[in-house]
């Protein structure tokens, strides 16, 4: 038997991230067993995975490099702690094979795939390799990260466009740019390098051709330490807007049995061929011609795993325990689907304004319930969603027998829920569950990677109101102190809530309202580049006096971890540019003016 299978026991997990999957991973140790250890930034101290765990630690900082991508301060956490095991939830270090050795060289429990496995499918280029002694489909691409903008455009001019420019380190559509044009890919070639470099902490990058109007399928798969791999079920994940999934569903609907074994079949072998254990998911373009293409390896859990479970009965985390520690999966063949499943995504985006990131907070929150109805959260009424982290604050998963009760029952719940205060995406999905193209009532299943994008008649209003995340705030009566790095809530009077506290330790209060570029910006002109929503200056394009056309970008703002370019919206001269890279800057605020 390998080293890496001999049996081992948990008793205390550390769990590196945060919001809903924080929660998520608490839970499922609760149910093991096991004591669980939150660690936070300081955005997050008062968020509802922190009081969830058994103890919550410290990390500081309010960025993600300097809290969650930091593994020298969550191995530090887990020392003080005393945490035996470290699950990395999505995201952040999850698919980080520095993060994995420092935990394993640090005596620890990596709930997660080998290192080298982690590596070697982690780099999408090297993930290529393997698909490819596997026998799994693929379309052209790059063998190696390329250099610059330049061998992008060499490799579309070789085998057409659109191309896709990927992230090599990474997943979730971040560091992911779609080209059309040969004149675009310069800038989107930077806009990947950027995306992932905050989000991965590399920035390297690769091009492979682009399938248009594609289907996005996977596969869930769990795999041993032991060899034994299977396949739990199938997953659609085509609704997406700039390259991340809003809705997923189980198993994927309108496959044939033919792509169905392709999927199963290819998904096992390309994990085999890289010595794969843990819970990971193999993903796959399907065209329109029926075309299967191998996409990517995530070595890791996905937001989307709860449509599985409803629709298996496998606890996908308590799984990833078991095989963490050294013991055989409980089955060999993969499990039939008894069900079908719907997760939608709340995140903090205005469907009205084309998806913007919306940070602000959450005044009222109410959950759906009934049959079939499950939510996992991230957040409660109160919650203030900043923009220094993703935009997701919620999942509801709805399960039916069919999926036709699935979709019935969705309607149902996302009418039901409540979620104030700020702008969310549930108004887009009470209406995509009432859409000919994703019901499939008129010419099928119609929906596709880019359908929001191209197709989607788009008809919800804008978000109006909501309180943004620098408003005032009622004063607490509750006070959190660190002792030590470690999280303790100590309630006072209301009148002594914002006072600091004493005996080693150090009182933490709701922050002031941060002061941010441009302030309360005056009544924009028609001459006006407003900020279309909160966010960090990243690049600034132009130059005060600078001739620009209409649509010419003028700047890129970062918000929850997704980049957005704000374009000139008529030609004339750049006038009064007022802000600078790394400038934050609030919904509204004029970023230039351009005169005619």
């Amino acid at each position: 038997m390998p080293e890496s299978a001999r049996a081992v026991s948990l008793s205390k997990v550390l769990i590196a991230n945060r919001g809903e999957i924080a929660v998520r991973v608490i839970r499922a140790c609760t149910d093991a067993g096991l004591a669980s250890v939150a660690v936070y930034a300081e955005p997050d101290r008062d968020a509802v995975f922190v009081r969830l765990a058994d103890e919550a630690f410290s990390l500081g900082g309010s960025t993600p490099a300097d809290s969650y991508l930091s593994i020298g301060r969550i191995l530090d956490a887990a020392a003080r702690s005393g945490a035996d095991a470290v699950h990395p939830g999505y995201g952040f270090l999850s698919e980080n094979a520095e993060f994995a050795q420092a935990v394993i060289d640090a005596g620890l429990i990596w709930i997660g795939p080998d290192p080298q496995a982690i590596r070697d499918l982690g780099d999408k280029v090297t993930a290529r390799h393997i698909a490819t002694r596997a026998g799994a489909p693929l379309v052209p691409g790059t063998k190696d990260p390329v250099n610059g903008p330049d061998e992008v455009i060499a490799f579309a001019s070789e085998f057409g466009l659109p191309v896709a420019i990927k992230a090599a380190f990474g997943g979730g559509g971040r560091g992911l740019k779609v080209a059309r044009t040969l004149e675009e890919i310069p800038e989107l070639f930077d806009s990947a390098v950027r995306e992932a470099v905050t989000a991965f902490g590399r920035g390297e990058c690769f091009v492979e051709r682009y399938l248009d109007r594609p289907r996005h399928v996977e596969a869930q798969v769990l795999a041993d330490k032991h060899g034994n791999v299977v396949v739990v079920g199938t997953r659609d994940c085509s609704l997406q807007r700039r390259h991340q999934k809003l809705v997923e569903e189980a198993p994927a609907p309108f496959l044939s049995d033919e792509q169905r074994a392709t999927i199963h079949g290819s998904a096992k072998a390309i994990c085999k061929e890289a010595g794969y254990s843990g819970a990971g998911t193999v993903e796959y373009l399907v065209g329109t011609d029926g075309t299967i293409s191998f996409l990517e390896v995530n070595t890791r859990l996905q937001v989307e795993h709860p449509v599985s479970e409803e629709t298996t009965g496998v606890d996908l985390v308590r799984e990833q325990f078991r095989i963490a520690a050294g013991e055989k999966l409980r089955f060999t063949e993969d499990p039939a689907p008894r069900a079908h499943s719907i997760e939608f995504r709340i995140n903090g985006e205005d469907a009205g304004r084309g998806f913007l990131p919306a940070p602000g907070t959450v005044t009222r929150f109410v959950a759906p319930d009934g049959p079939g109805v499950r939510t996992d959260a991230g957040v409660e009424s109160g919650s203030v969603i900043g923009g220094q982290f993703d935009s997701l604050l919620a999942k509801v998963i709805v399960t039916g027998e069919d999926r036709e009760q699935a979709l019935a029952r969705a309607r149902r719940a996302l009418d039901e829920m409540v979620v104030e205060g700020m702008a969310t995406v549930l108004p887009f999905h009470r209406v995509i569950v009432r859409d000919p193209a994703f019901v499939g009532a008129e010419d099928g299943f119609t929906v596709h990677t880019r359908w929001i994008e191209t197709e989607f008649d788009n008809r919800i209003e804008p978000f109006t109101g909501g309180e943004g995340v620098g408003s005032e705030e009622e004063q607490r009566r509750t006070v959190v102190v660190e002792v030590g790095g470690r999280r303790l809530e100590v309630s006072l009077p209301g009148d002594m809530a914002m006072a600091g506290g004493g005996g080693g330790g150090s009182a933490v209060a709701k922050a002031k309202p941060r002061r941010r570029a441009g302030g309360k910006a005056a009544a924009a002109s028609g001459d006006a580049v407003a900020a279309p929503m909160q966010g960090t200056i990243v690049k600034i394009a132009v130059e005060d006096g600078q001739q620009v056309e209409a649509g010419e970008l003028v700047v890129v703002l970062e918000a929850m971890k997704m980049e957005n370019p704000v374009a000139a919206h008529k030609a004339g001269t750049v006038t009064g540019l007022n802000v600078s890279a790394g400038e934050t800057v609030s919904q509204g605020s004029v970023i230039c003016e351009i005169k005619d």
